[in-house]
Parts: C-alpha cells; sequence; structure tokens
C-alpha cells in the first residue's frame, strides 16, 4: 500500500504563513506584531495555534516573546541548519571561512597565551612533524594542530566555529593530499612560522602567517 501523506500541522502552516509574511516585509525588523486577538483573526486561526505558531518561530530565531510587552521580529527569516550550510558550500568558501576565523583567533592567541598554551602548540606542531605518511592521519594531526592555536585564542566562539568546519575541511583535505601531495618541508616550516609568532607574542605577524598559509590552502584546492 502507499504511504499516506502526511499533511503539516495548522501551528506549522499558520508559522509558514506567518513567515512569509516577515519575509516580504510586512513587519520591519523590530517590531512588534499585532495582538494576539488581531493576528490571530487576520490569519484565521485560533490563538492557541497561534501561540504555538509564535514559538515554533521563536525556536527558529525569528520571533521573541517579552513578557508584558508583546512578540517582537527580531530576525527577517529563520536559520537554516548550520551543518547543511556546510555541506552545501564550496571547500573554497568554507577555507575562506576558515581564514577570518583562524588569522583572527592566530592574533588573538599570540596576545592571549598562556604558557601551557604554548606548550600544546608546540606538541601539536611536533606531532604533526611526526606523523606517518598514511594521509588521513597526517590530517587528523594537522587539525589538532590548528585547533590548539584556535584554543589558545581563550574565543569559545570562535573555537566551535572551528570546530563545526572540522567534518567538511577534513574530507577535502584527505582527497587533495592524495592527489597533490605537498612539499613537506615547506609546509611544515609555514606552521612553524605561527608557532614562532605566537610564541613571541605578535599577534600582527601571526595573523599573517596564518592568513598566508590557509590562502595557499585554498589556492590549492580551488
Amino acid at each position: 500500500m502507499p504511504s499516506a501523506v502526511r499533511r503539516q500541522p495548522l501551528s506549522t502552516q499558520t508559522a509558514d504563513v506567518l513567515l512569509g509574511q516577515i519575509r516580504s516585509g510586512r513587519w520591519a525588523l523590530g517590531s512588534r506584531l499585532p495582538a494576539e486577538p488581531v493576528l490571530a483573526a487576520s490569519l484565521g486561526v485560533g490563538r492557541t495555534t497561534l501561540r504555538e505558531a509564535v514559538r515554533e518561530l521563536s525556536g527558529r530565531g525569528v520571533l521573541e516573546s517579552r513578557q508584558g510587552a508583546g512578540v517582537f521580529v527580531v530576525a527577517l527569516d529563520a536559520s537554516e541548519d548550520w551543518d547543511a550550510v556546510l555541506g552545501r558550500a564550496a571547500v573554497v568558501k568554507v577555507i575562506e571561512a576558515r581564514v577570518a576565523i583562524e588569522a583572527e583567533a592566530a592574533a588573538l592567541a599570540a596576545a592571549q597565551r598562556t604558557p601551557n598554551d604554548l606548550r600544546a602548540i608546540r606538541r601539536a606542531l611536533a606531532s604533526r612533524a611526526a606523523a606517518p605518511d598514511d594521509v588521513e592521519r597526517l590530517v587528523d594531526a594537522d587539525t589538532a594542530f590548528h585547533r590548539s592555536v584556535v584554543a589558545a585564542s581563550h574565543n569559545e566562539i570562535l573555537l566551535e566555529l572551528f570546530d563545526s568546519f572540522v567534518p567538511r575541511v577534513h574530507r577535502a583535505m584527505v582527497a587533495m593530499l592524495r592527489a597533490r601531495p605537498v612539499d613537506p618541508d615547506a609546509d611544515h616550516a609555514a606552521h612553524e612560522a605561527l608557532v614562532e609568532a605566537v610564541a613571541a607574542r605578535l599577534p600582527e605577524r601571526a595573523s599573517a602567517a596564518s592568513r598566508a598559509h590557509l590562502t595557499h590552502l585554498k589556492e590549492a584546492l580551488a
């Protein structure tokens, strides 16, 4: 037997209509929605359904309920799942985003790193240099090194963003290195330059070293 067609709940349909009106500009960013009875009547639904729709759009970051004040538009579109965005993005675009994140993280690491941070970075560099010829393990060691630098920035948002990029970049790096191995000496020197800039507490130099290395990677993956 063919499977039955699943219909969306009325509250989800209402949320979609409401989101469409927000996207079309009916309510500006920061504006308050009409009172619940008025809005429910204009949408042709009950107040309970409207409340569920508002909760759904609040969970998606579009609306915000403020006690005693009403419901406000805080975004003009629903946020998309981050993993879906990264999965769809070209790897070069992901590397460009990494440049922005890691160059800033390198500068912060140079300014804020602790002795323990520096030891962790140096250990990660040594592990990277000693990684076997197996491409997967080399990419794992490289990722661990870059993560140690981002961790030394002491900015948990940058670290979380870096971690979110890892699966997408890992696959591309493995494929690239299998097809076009890099010069190990030049590659190690680029990473060493970043470490020395962080060690010397030179934010601008650390940022430049990170940017140069990742830009070269982007060009190789293009």
